[in-house]
């Protein structure tokens, strides 16, 4: 996307900013803007800056934009665009970038023509940056001078100031979010890499750099002039694909653009990421409503043309109804952007687009655009068919093993399984479901545990990997049957669940401190990411963490996690003293697997959290997925970040 001017559009000045109210709220009540004052919120700030920069590009005025994270984990974002307005805005008589930063819903998002498209449709963004910023410096260069101001917990601590001459245009944002707010403010690089990528892609030929001053070793560069089409091949690095060259379609109709970019791979799971105006749209909406139908009814009408060449190599037979939309799916990556005027997102986090005319939009442009492709190319269309006729087979089979499920004789019809050892209390909030390793250990955890409100269900070696299995063998799988069951959902093709139906609040994994138990740990994440993605996502997830060490010492016992809690301990110790070094679960007794790893007043429990989304694919499908190359390289490059793990 190149840097250019725009004639036909409305001057970019103080008039164009509209001013709803002002920033009293959002210091008192944070995570009603953010999100939450954790991890996800203090990165949301960063989102925030960036996509004023965004739509600076979007508009086509900026191709450049640097992000500069400093070791006090201020953070510095520099576009080329046009840099804010720093005439006087009519109404609050004040610059108008001083009037962007110290009201809500105060920027050029909400004029009629400063933006064509917009990602920041509640424009909320850079002014709660600043109210939830200890400091926050804004420069603007515009009209050949640059300007600047300083604010502190989003109030000016000086007026704008005009601090040199420029000849070039833009604006630079830095700021420190505020201690008082957020419960840590330590940047994570690797979350804020995601997203510029991601943004990169999105909008081809924009130049994003980021600088971390902490680890240098971690800066980027981002540009990709290929956009969605390098984005879905970016996705499928790790996978075996059907066609090596995406299809690709950029179409616009009624000022609405729709892109799209479509690579089927070997794998039995659907990977679909949706936009709308560069925002993640992660509960869909219009647009991927409008795909799906598409996606289908194209794939549909070309098996039932039987002048077609490709069509006739296949027996009909059982496909008068046709290909399910999760059979023509299974095994696609694909990404959908839209960009429109006044996209209506669903709720302050805008996940769900809800444009009803972007559907038929959607659908129009994906539909012709496939039906031609598939004509024009038939090689591709007869991998797609033989995939998806495969899944639909696969879809029967699971749809009969469903039925098993729920056979008497079985662990169906509301009975538990057998293996289980529930838990008297009534309430889901309250209890707490360990999953652990093996029978011994299963053994020792049921006589540990408190029969209030901990269960315990033993598991019986590994279980299947999912990443690598059709539905029908997944519940087939005795041990996760077993699970689903005992966790009171059922899992489906559209990992639509009832979270309502949940009997444990807590859900927690306890193995062995050695290579299987972290196999069998990865396993059962897995499980959870691909099929139950809502417990991870609503935080039911957690990790057992059982010491590696009993220190006896004085006829006392202390318990250590880490080797190096151990030896800062032995340092100080005079006189005799014991080490054991625990192999497993199973060699504890009862009382000390309760004291140290199931006692809620003294255990160590990892709460398994989804920061992001893409990083959390790719992860599970390089140690799950069939290739061997990316699984080497990824052990060669982390091996020596491994702590705690006994070969």
């Amino acid at each position: 996307m190149a840097k250019k001017k725009v004639d036909y559009q409305k001057p970019y000045n103080a008039e164009e900013i509209q001013v709803l109210e002002g920033l009293e709220a959002v210091r008192k009540r944070p995570s009603m803007y953010v999100g939450s004052t954790g991890s996800r919120g203090l990165h949301h700030l960063v989102d925030e800056v960036v996509d004023n920069s965004i739509d600076e590009a979007m508009a086509g005025y900026c191709d450049k934009i640097k992000v500069i994270i400093h070791p006090d984990n201020s953070v510095t974002v520099t576009d080329n665009g046009r840099g804010i307005p720093v005439d006087i805005h009519s109404i609050t008589k004040l610059p108008a970038v001083t009037t962007v930063l110290t009201r809500l819903h105060a920027g050029g998002k909400f004029g009629s023509g400063s933006y064509q498209v917009s990602g920041g449709l509640h424009g909320v963004g850079v002014s709660v940056v600043n109210a939830l910023s200890e400091w926050l410096e804004v420069t603007v260069n515009r009209d050949k001078k640059v300007y600047w101001q300083r604010f502190e917990r989003g109030k000016p601590v000086s007026d704008l100031k005009v601090i040199g001459n420029t000849a070039k245009t833009g604006t630079t944002i830095t700021y420190r979010p505020d201690t008082e707010i957020f419960e840590d403010i330590d940047i994570h690089t690797d979350i804020v890499v995601h997203r510029l990528r991601e943004l990169a892609f999105l909008n081809r030929g924009v130049k994003i750099e980021l600088i971390d001053e902490r680890e240098p070793e971690k800066n980027a560069v981002f540009k990709y002039e290929g956009g969605l089409k390098e984005f879905v091949k970016y996705l499928n690095k790790n996978r075996d694909v059907l066609f090596s060259k995406p299809f690709h379609i950029n179409g616009c109709k009624d000022d609405i653009t729709v892109e799209i970019a479509i690579q089927y791979n070997t794998g039995y799971l659907e990977n679909i990421l949706s936009f709308a105006n560069n925002i993640n749209t992660e509960e869909g909406g219009t647009h991927l409503a409008g795909f799906k139908a598409a996606l289908t009814k194209a794939i549909n009408d070309y098996l039932k043309n039987d002048s077609l060449p490709v069509s006739k190599k296949f027996n009909l037979k059982g496909l008068e109804q046709g290909l399910s939309g999760n059979d023509v799916r299974e095994g696609l990556t694909a990404i959908i952007s839209v960009k429109l005027l006044n996209p209506q997102f669903e709720g302050q986090t805008k996940t769900k687009l809800g444009n009803s005319e972007v559907r038929g939009i959607v659908f129009s442009i994906l539909n012709e655009e496939l039906s031609t492709f598939f004509i024009e190319n038939p090689e591709t269309i007869e991998k797609i068919l033989t995939k998806s006729i495969s899944a639909l087979k696969a879809r029967e089979a699971a749809r009969r093993a469903r039925e098993l499920v729920r056979q008497k004789n079985g662990i169906g019809l509301g009975a538990l399984p057998g293996k289980l050892a529930d838990c008297s209390e009534r309430d889901p909030f309250h209890r707490e479901l360990f999953l652990v390793e093996g029978d011994s250990a299963g053994g020792s955890a049921k006589q540990a545990r408190d029969r209030k409100f901990q269960a315990i269900l033993p598991l019986r070696g590994k279980i299947l990997n999912v990443e690598k299995a059709r539905m029908h063998k997944i519940l087939t799988n005795n041990e996760i049957r077993a699970i689903i069951t005992a966790s009171g959902l059922q899992i489906g093709e559209d990992n639509d669940i009832d979270i309502s139906q949940l009997r444990y609040h807590k859900i927690i994994i306890m193995t062995d401190a050695d290579v299987d138990g972290e196999h069998i740990k990865t396993l059962l994440l897995t499980l959870f990411y691909r099929y139950m993605r809502p417990l991870v996502e609503k935080g039911n997830i957690y990790i057992a963490r059982p010491p590696l060490y009993k220190l006896n010492y004085n006829q006392k016992n202390e318990y250590y996690y880490t080797e190096e809690g151990l030896q800062e301990k032995t340092k100080e110790l005079k006189g005799n003293y014991n080490i054991q070094r625990y192999k497993g679960l199973g060699e504890m007794n009862p009382a000390q697997l309760w004291e140290t790893t199931m006692n809620p007043e003294t255990r160590v429990l990892k709460r398994v959290e989804l920061e992001d989304a893409l990083e959390a694919d790719e992860m599970f499908n390089i140690l799950m997925g069939g290739k061997v190359e990316p699984r080497r390289e990824f052990i060669d490059k982390h091996s020596a970040e491994v702590l705690e793990l006994d070969v």
